[in-house]
């Protein structure tokens, strides 16, 4: 699109700008105060229509006949006492301060005062009112008014060409008169779908914004749900590793100082990596513009993590037996985040409900589209099953099956025998979702 730019207009630019900004401050102006536009349209159409009749009426009184016209046009028309006119001229402008606001009921009475006038025979500059009338009608009132006002206008018309035809053609004058109206028809439709444009306009640019910010907040929920995922996932699984290590070094500082000191150093292993992967997940929140020469953020964790959590899992004193079926080596990285972090979640629970000597069967098989996780533990190795409720949903569920539900898929969740069994089944056909 080519734009119109100051020397394209000639200079007219500041011009062009400064009127624009006095017809917006008129119309600011108009609503708040909208009888005084009304006020000013009927006191200049009193001093442009209305007041040359007068003058030129009380002019004429002493004189001989009617005026200083054609003898033609004063055999048409018949003169009118100034009060009569007077009358006349209040009857077609005064609805006028009405034309806004009962717009059908204004040009009603001008119209009714108009017919009456020129079945009296008498002319008046005032008839323009009923074109002022008639083009407020159009602009402001209802649309399905318009047919009977251009009726009315029509037969009205009609009358002043009949009275007039001893002076001219009747066609010559029906062609001039309905050409006026219709002008101020057409103009009163223009003005009003121009308006109704620009409401649409305005009213989709306010629709625009509300959706982009709806947008934006429902991006910035998304996001915290994303992160509060990920770190519920990173801290609550290290947590309970840590927990459980702390829990057998101390028991085994008395006994085995040795196997205290490992379990030591198991625990700095799990906070370093709690640590590494906070930093990551936090890292990107930061803000936009921060240094571009700043290191890479460590990329996420995949299939291939997944024996290093069993050997943490498993230092933990939970026995890990971990197999795969199907070809996983192809999988997407999203896909393998989410397997990861169901996982995860799974093993976390398990140590922390069965504990420490449990058995866990981990199995990822992938057939043809659907990719199934089981997680199957043995229950607790001391008598009592697992404790807490067996129905209660925490965030970790809650997580596990966000995660599957971004790929098409579900999370299981039950009892078998003593021990417990998660089971997960993903959709790997190709969809628009993604895990984050």
């Amino acid at each position: 699109m080519t734009s119109v730019t100051t020397e394209d207009l000639g200079g007219m630019g500041p011009l062009v700008a400064r009127l624009g900004r006095a017809g917006q401050r008129l119309r600011h102006a108009d609503r708040a105060r909208p009888w005084v536009l009304d006020t000013a349209v009927v006191i200049l159409v009193v001093l442009l229509f209305c007041l040359p009749d007068v003058l030129h009426a009380a002019g004429a009184i002493g004189r001989d006949g009617d005026g200083d016209g054609p003898r033609r046009f004063r055999m048409v028309f018949t003169g009118l006492p100034v009060l009569g006119m007077l009358a006349l001229q209040a009857g077609l402008v005064l609805p006028l301060l009405w034309r806004r606001r009962a717009p059908a009921v204004a040009f009603g009475a001008v119209t009714a005062v108009f017919v009456l006038q020129w079945s009296l025979g008498a002319a008046l500059r005032a008839d323009v009112a009923l074109f002022v009338a008639l083009y407020s009608l159009t602009l402001h009132g209802r649309l399905r008014q318009l047919p009977w006002a251009c009726a009315a206008t029509a037969g009205a018309l009609g009358l002043v060409a009949a009275r007039v035809s001893a002076a001219m053609s009747v066609w010559d004058a029906l062609f001039f008169l309905l050409s006026t109206a219709t002008a101020a028809l057409a103009l009163g439709l223009v003005i009003r779908i121009r308006r109704a444009q620009l409401a649409g306009l305005r009213d989709r640019a306010a629709r625009l914004e509300i959706e982009r910010d709806q947008r934006g907040r429902l991006a910035v929920a998304a996001e915290r749900t994303r992160v509060a995922r990920e770190m519920h996932d990173i801290v609550g699984h290290n947590l309970s590793v840590i927990i459980t290590l702390a829990d057998a070094g101390a028991y085994a500082t008395a006994a085995a100082p040795e196997r205290g000191k490992e379990a030591l150093h198991l625990i700095g292993d799990a906070g370093r990596q709690a640590l590494s992967e906070l930093r990551r997940v936090l890292g990107v929140l930061r803000e936009a513009d921060s240094s571009p020469t700043e290191p890479e953020l460590s990329p996420q964790p995949g299939l291939t993590d997944i024996d290093a959590l069993c050997e943490g899992v498993r230092a933990a004193g939970l026995e890990v037996v971990y197999r795969t079926a199907g070809d996983i080596d192809t999988l997407d990285s999203g896909v393998q985040l989410t397997v990861y972090r169901i996982v995860q979640e799974a093993l976390t629970n398990t140590l922390k409900h069965a504990g420490a000597g449990a058995r866990a069967n981990l199995a990822i098989v992938v057939e043809d589209t659907r990719l199934t996780i089981t997680v199957q533990d043995s229950g607790p190795p001391a008598p009592g099953g697992r404790p807490g409720p067996a129905n209660e949903e925490g965030h970790g569920l809650v997580g596990m099956r966000e995660r599957a539900a971004l790929y098409g898929g579900h999370v299981s969740v039950g009892p078998a025998g003593p021990g417990w069994t998660v089971r997960a089944t993903l959709d790997l056909a190709p969809r628009g979702g993604a895990a984050g």
